[in-house]
Formats: C-alpha cells, structure tokens, sequence
C-alpha cells in the first residue's frame, strides 16, 4: 500500500492507512516514480475490470483478477487499495488471501461447478473448431486454483458442529 506524502508516492507494503503512530515508519519507505505508479494503477483497473466481468461471465474467473488488481493497487496508490480492500464485496476476499494465502473451499468448490458447467455450455454452443478452448482455460485455472491451500472455515463460537 502506498502513502502520499507532499507530492511523492511512498510505498509501505501492506501496512494499515498512515496514522500519527505510523507516519515515521513510512517517511522511510522507498519512492516509485509517478510514471511506474500509473503503469501499475492501469493494470490493476484492467484486472478490476475483468473481475467485474468474471461475476457475470463463467468462463472469466472473478478472484484472481480481483487479487491481482489489489497488489496492482498496493505499487500505486493508497486510495485505489483502501477502495478495493473496504469493498463490501471484493474486501473480504483480499483480506482472506493476504491473511491466510489460502481459499476457502466452499469458494473453490464453486468455482469449479461454476467452470464445469460454463464449459459444458460453451462446447454445446461454440463451433466445434474452437469449443475446446474455454475448457482448456477452465482446465488451466481448476488446476491452479487445486494447487492453492484450502482455508478450512471454522463455525462461530458456540456453534457445536460435528
């Protein structure tokens, strides 16, 4: 995440929003030139945007271009980031992954009936030249998101599940 200090960019990692406590620490981060932090500001807007998309269209998955667009952010500003990580919809996914780097499994058993099934859909639909290619792609992401660890989701305090 970065800060805006006079008219310099300091980067600070993933630290929380500057505070009187905390503004010491980031005076002495180091500075991104303006022309890397629209490169990256660009980026993460591209990969937000496919996002967007993915929640709409299966064969575009949702959260990884969320998360790319949030270490996008993180390189060029801190409004961009604090936007992305206090989203009521794309905030907890983040904070989820820079938290534990791991998915809960009821999200990724979804994605993958939601992948299965746009797949299915497109080799129905799709001229047979081509229709291989959204499962090739769904193939691909399946097999990347099998690869991360899963969150196991605890139940709320009290709940005596078995």
């Amino acid at each position: 995440m970065g800060v805006i200090n006079g008219n310099k960019h300091v980067m600070t990692g993933n630290l929380p929003p500057p505070t009187p406590e905390n503004q010491a620490d980031l005076a002495s981060a180091p500075v991104r030139p303006r022309w890397q932090r629209v490169l990256w500001a660009l980026t993460g807007g591209i990969a937000l945007a496919l996002g967007v998309i993915g929640i709409v269209l299966p064969l575009l998955p949702t959260t990884p271009f969320v998360l790319l667009a949030a270490f996008c952010f993180a390189r060029s500003s801190v409004r961009y980031e604090h936007w992305l990580l206090t989203h009521p919809r794309f905030g907890p996914m983040v904070h989820d992954w820079r938290a534990y780097r791991a998915v809960p499994l009821r999200a990724k058993q979804l994605a993958w009936v939601m992948m299965v099934a746009s797949s299915a859909l497109a080799w129905w639909t799709l001229p047979a030249r081509v229709h291989w290619i959204p499962a090739a792609c769904c193939a691909v992401v399946a097999l990347w998101l099998w690869r991360l660890p899963t969150r196991v989701e605890t139940p709320p305090h009290g709940d005596k599940t078995t």
